[in-house]
């Protein structure tokens, strides 16, 4: 992919896990949530993986360590080598390491995941900001038991000049009970207290896009995700496809409102999608057409949705079946999104899609 904006989910006639060598998966809201597995996931990774796709597990989640979550992986009944997951905490302590002097003092404000990361770099994890010769400050997730004394920790460091580095901002993090604070909302705590900025190695930002390439050797990677503001435009920014999936934080109102730089290359309901092709999007009349389904912008602010056979759709059936049979819901969200980013441009779709999604379900 190129970086001109995207006005329309692609098509694929081979399966995605055929025409990719390396699908870099998300873990949170992708795999598992809450450390369950999502439905269909192990299944697909399964299949995807007998006929000859690499997995790589590619995670703004610097709490654990590649090991435990290999480990998590296999008790979930996908088998995984801790090479094979790749986490913020090993680009930040890249990153780090890229700046300081080898064996220096590094504050962590985070969990094992940042402590292992550090040392696999020749740096020294420490606890306290009064530890002398302090070469950097790095926070990253702690989970939802990390003291918040630990915040004034690193606030402390950060305003007497030491250098702050962070795993990630992602502002939420799903789980189980729903959506919970992420790291983000940690550093928004931190940035209030001391004025400062941190230099941020996850995804969207290349340093996480790096370290994935160096630890993967992947040629033709798909990037598999469920955030727009780190995994698509993380793909974005290194020029790669992206797999939008809706089991974790985004919804389809979301999607049709993304911005140039969030829109994926194609979008599913879940990791089912890697074992598929994917179906055309095509101009139709005055709007366009995916499956059994026409989306069009009206001129009264309104995106509209018609299934094959209803008046404005052309008067025939579409490829999702007979006139007037209800076709994929799938198809008619592509169809919303390639009317909706069309309208937009290089900007924001403001156009009512309500009543359409509910026509979806979604």
């Amino acid at each position: 992919m190129t970086r001109q904006s995207r006005t329309s989910p692609a098509a694929s006639e081979q399966s995605l896990h055929q025409a990719y060598d390396t699908a870099l998966l998300d873990l949170d809201g992708v795999v598992y949530a809450g450390g369950e597995a999502i439905a269909h996931a192990v299944e697909s990774l399964a299949t995807a993986r007998a006929d000859g796709m690499h997995l790589a597990y590619v995670t703004n989640n610097a709490l654990r360590t590649p090991d435990a979550v290999a480990e998590h992986l296999g008790e979930l009944g996908i088998p995984t080598e801790a090479a094979e997951v790749i986490t913020s905490a090993q680009a930040v302590a890249r990153l780090i390491a890229e700046q300081v002097e080898p064996g220096s003092k590094v504050l962590v404000i985070g969990g094992d995941g940042l402590r292992v990361a550090l040392r696999e770099r020749g740096l020294v994890p420490v606890e306290s900001a009064e530890e002398e010769g302090l070469a950097a400050v790095v926070q990253g997730y702690g989970g939802p038991d990390l003291p918040w004394g630990r915040f004034a920790e690193a606030s402390y460091a950060i305003n007497r000049g030491v250098p702050w580095f962070a795993s990630n901002t992602d502002l939420t993090i799903p789980g189980a009970r729903g959506i919970a604070p992420g790291n983000g909302a940690a550093v928004e705590v931190v940035r209030i207290a001391t004025g400062a900025e941190p230099q941020v190695a996850g995804k969207p930002l290349p340093p996480m896009h790096r370290e994935t390439v160096l630890r993967t050797g992947a040629e033709r990677p798909l990037v598999v995700g469920d955030r727009l503001d780190t995994d698509i435009e993380g793909a974005f920014n290194g020029e790669v496809d992206s797999l939008l999936v809706l089991t974790g934080v985004t919804d389809a109102e979301q999607l049709l409102r993304a911005e140039p730089r969030h829109r994926p290359t194609y979008v599913d309901r879940d990791l089912r999608g890697l074992l598929a092709g994917q179906p055309e999007v095509e101009p139709f009349a005055e709007g366009f057409r995916c499956g059994g389904w026409t989306a069009v912008a009206t001129n009264g602010g309104v995106l509209e949705l018609r299934e094959a056979g209803e008046a404005g759709a052309g008067g025939e059936a579409g490829a999702g079946g007979e006139a007037g049979e209800a076709g994929d819901p799938l198809d008619g969200l592509r169809a919303l999104c390639a009317a909706a980013w069309t309208v937009a441009g290089d900007g924001v779709c403001t156009l009512d899609a309500a009543k359409a999604l509910a026509r979806l379900g979604l």
